[in-house]
């Protein structure tokens, strides 16, 4: 799968579901197209991604998160056999080695302080992702800071109203990845 295909899926449905197991086989019939799955385990990833897939879904693994995987390039590679669409990490290397692989790779940041900001700026000198994840996305000012680069721009995290959605969506985010069950039907 190819960046230009998630973002072709994100301009057309721009909600990403966020899930645990628990609410998988509800993102399943929502109508997000794009599962971000964070709590991936190495029981249950092939089931999940075989259900992602024909229910016409990309699915991202959140490596980081990821249970009996390794966070490794042997744990990307197992991801990939599996045939995840890409991932989703904050470490650098990780996204090496599923660029290497051929998956789409999401950097998740955390702007918590000024700091953070500059090693994100300091990050996306010389990038390795095809998309980045913004955390938390409720963050306009933060959003129109890093949207206006190269790179597409996810906003996730603490996004609970449908107000939230469409200020990120404002402020240049591509799309927004929620656990909120109710946001990933609103038009």
């Amino acid at each position: 799968m190819t960046s230009y295909k998630l973002i072709e899926s994100l301009e057309r449905n721009p909600i990403i579901a966020a899930v645990h197991d628990g609410d998988f086989d509800a993102a399943l019939a929502s109508p997000a197209e794009v599962i971000f799955y964070l709590k991936a385990s190495l029981l249950t990833v092939r089931e999940r991604v075989l259900a992602a897939h024909g229910a016409g879904k990309i699915i991202l693994v959140h490596i980081d998160l990821a249970e009996g995987i390794g966070k490794d390039r042997a744990g990307i590679a197992f991801l990939a056999e599996c045939g995840v669409d890409g991932i989703i990490s904050t470490r650098t290397q990780l996204l090496r080695y599923a660029k290497e692989t051929g998956l789409v790779a999401v950097q998740r940041f955390f702007t918590l302080d000024s700091q953070g900001l500059e090693s994100i700026e300091e990050t996306l000198t010389n990038p390795v992702s095809d998309l980045i994840e913004l955390m938390p996305g409720v963050i306009g000012k933060t959003i129109s800071r890093f949207s206006k680069g190269d790179i597409p721009l996810i906003a996730g995290g603490l996004i609970e109203t449908k107000a939230e959605v469409t200020t990120a969506l404002q402020c240049g985010a591509l799309a927004v990845s929620t656990g909120k069950r109710a946001l990933w039907c609103i038009d």
